[in-house]
């Protein structure tokens, strides 16, 4: 058994183009997730996806924010 200060095999990082699609797709899954549940709601298809839209929207925008403000904590960082 290897000690515990053994460094574990780098992980591989993917291509910024494939991060990019990954998030867009998961955005629309999210949406519709939120369109679905927001009109078995409300009843109202238009009133269903204004919801859907506006949420997905503010999680975008909350969501990359929280990532630019933990780009600035070093915590839990580790040095090559």
């Amino acid at each position: 058994m290897g000690s515990l200060t053994q460094r574990l095999p780098r992980p591989a990082y993917q291509d910024r183009s494939r991060a990019l699609v990954k998030t867009v797709l998961y955005r629309l899954l999210m949406l519709v997730v939120t369109v679905t549940v927001a009109l078995a709601v409300t009843g109202d298809p238009v009133a269903a996806l204004n919801i859907g839209v506006a949420a997905n929207l503010v999680k975008t925008v909350t969501y990359y924010g929280y990532e630019r403000l933990w780009d600035r904590i070093e915590w839990g960082l580790v040095a090559e």
